[in-house]
């Protein structure tokens, strides 16, 4: 069984992003149940995942992630993913120990800016960078399958606001 302890945020200063690498995101939904939901994510065109995680309201969730063919994957992404589909550049920035991936959303979603980190524990310290913004962490709006129900684009006509 896998396990996925993820904490997330917004980013306020997104000049951490000036000269790290980035790779491509098309990411589709499969399934958005109430329990789970299956994904399908092309990165950079030459790696292609099929992942099942479960929803479960903290930050540990389970997760079932495994490798598939570029081809199936554009396949389904094409043809049966819940649309708009997720499009994303990822980025990646050391800070100690932890690797931070940024999110920088487009299409649909573009203006949303997210950083996550994996961690051992819900209750492993880490060292929170000065770029970060609030804590999402267990914000269902921000999870990638609420953006394709609900896209961020929306948020502001429906709310008057961003957020």
């Amino acid at each position: 069984m896998g396990v996925e302890i993820e904490r997330r945020f917004l980013v306020k200063d997104t000049s951490v992003l000036k000269g790290k690498n980035f790779v491509g995101i098309l990411q589709g939904y499969v399934h958005i149940g109430e329990k789970s939901v299956s994904r399908v994510r092309l990165v950079d065109n030459k790696k292609a995942y099929f992942t099942v995680k479960g929803k479960t309201g903290s930050i540990s969730r389970l997760e079932y992630e495994y490798e598939i063919s570029v081809g199936d994957a554009k396949e389904m992404l094409e043809k049966i993913c819940i649309k708009p589909l997720i499009v994303k550049k990822r980025y990646f920035a050391r800070k100690g120990n932890f690797l931070w991936e940024i999110d920088v959303f487009e299409g649909e979603n573009k203006g949303l800016v997210i950083a996550e980190i994996e961690l051992e524990s819900e209750k492993q310290p880490f060292e929170k960078p000065l770029w970060l913004g609030e804590d999402i962490s267990e914000d269902e709006r921000y999870y990638n399958y609420s953006l394709v129900l609900n896209p961020y684009k929306n948020w502001k006509k429906q709310t008057g606001e961003n957020r």
